[in-house]
């Protein structure tokens, strides 16, 4: 029988086929008064929540960035600052002085609205209108004359011609405030239809994080995972996107995959002392509630193979073989017969 080094330990942990061994007079193992051998030290099986844990880096910021092109050629007569926020009602961008006003909501424009349009689009337009204050028609999916003399008079306050339709380009919707990230097109350019203007990101704080194909298995969309920022304090995260990311190898080389993660800090103030910065994202590789552990080191390889534990009881020993679950910690998940929480087991000096 020999007892495992707690570093030879760690490499049967993560798979590692060699191991360094001690034997047991290799210990300074002591003895009684009667000449038997007693351990140098001692441990209590005791029984825990284990986690194992990834740690990768990461880049704080505002989360993934969306592009807004011109759906008609012009001129730029005006463009926000970058990091200017942008809210409901408000311009994001004009073109030839026609404004693209943001508006709340996940569906985006694909079509101009008017009187006798019905769908979720519709829906979404006039839930809006009514959060800026119109009023005299009924929110549900009819476009109706009721809506269009709604749209007229929020066309005449934004400053866009009185015609009662939402022409396509005049809205952009978005989940809610935006932060403008980068102007593509300045003051006085002149674009053309599809050509990017801005792109813009939401206002809360969010990591973005790239792994490995092999990896993508750690981050499951709402996992909680920790985010540990430059000054050591650590935040909790939620995973709130998990995208695959294919680029294609330059001449003669192939693609590269990797998968991008977007960890959002519900938990803003936190990180607000940081506009960009790297930071430690560590994900749960795997967790075992209420099990039984021991220390590492206080595993021993049994000469007819497998693992074992010394349980102590008072002047007395045994040797009861266990078998291993999670290592994580300096700790080690066991089952077995023998073995029960509260007892004492032997352990190297």
């Amino acid at each position: 029988m020999r007892r495992i080094l707690a570093g030879a330990a760690a490499l049967v942990a993560t798979g590692a086929s060699a191991a360094v061994v001690l034997t047991m007079a290799d210990r300074g193992a002591a003895t009684d008064g009667n000449g038997r051998a007693q351990p140098p030290g001692t441990a209590v099986v005791t029984r825990e929540t284990l986690t194992d844990t990834v740690t990768f880096d990461g880049e704080l910021g505002f989360g993934s960035t969306t592009t807004v092109t011109a759906r008609t050629p012009g001129t730029v007569t005006y463009a926000p600052d970058g990091d200017s926020l942008v809210t409901r009602g408000k311009p994001l961008v004009k073109v030839d002085n026609r404004p693209v006003i943001v508006m709340y909501g996940t569906m985006p424009a694909y079509r101009a609205l008017r009187a006798g349009d019905d769908g979720p689009d519709v829906a979404q337009l006039e839930r809006n209108l009514k959060a800026l204050g119109y009023q005299g028609f009924t929110v549900d999916d009819t476009y109706t004359g009721a809506t269009a003399a709604a749209v007229r008079a929020w066309q005449e306050d934004v400053g866009l011609a009185r015609t009662g339709v939402v022409e396509l380009g005049s809205v952009v919707f978005t989940p809610g405030t935006v932060r403008v990230d980068s102007v593509q097109a300045a003051l006085g350019d002149v674009v053309g239809s599809g050509q990017a203007v801005l792109s813009y990101t939401g206002t809360g704080r969010a990591v973005s994080v790239d792994l490995r194909p092999a990896d993508q298995r750690l981050a499951a969309k709402d996992a909680t995972v920790g985010v540990t920022l430059p000054d050591g304090a650590s935040v909790p995260g939620r995973v709130t996107d998990v995208s695959t990311v294919i680029t294609p190898g330059a001449q003669g080389q192939n693609p590269t995959t990797t998968v991008e993660v977007t960890v959002q800090l519900p938990d803003a103030e936190a990180a607000a002392a940081y506009g960009f910065a790297s930071v430690d994202v560590t994900f749960t590789a795997d967790k075992r509630e209420n099990v039984l552990t021991v220390p590492i080191a206080a595993l021993l390889a049994l000469r007819e193979g497998g693992f074992g534990v010394e349980i102590v009881d008072g002047d007395e020993s045994r040797y009861v073989p266990v078998q291993t679950g999670l290592f994580s910690g300096g700790r080690v998940e066991v089952t077995g017969d023998g073995i029960a929480e509260g007892m004492i087991v032997g352990m190297p000096k």
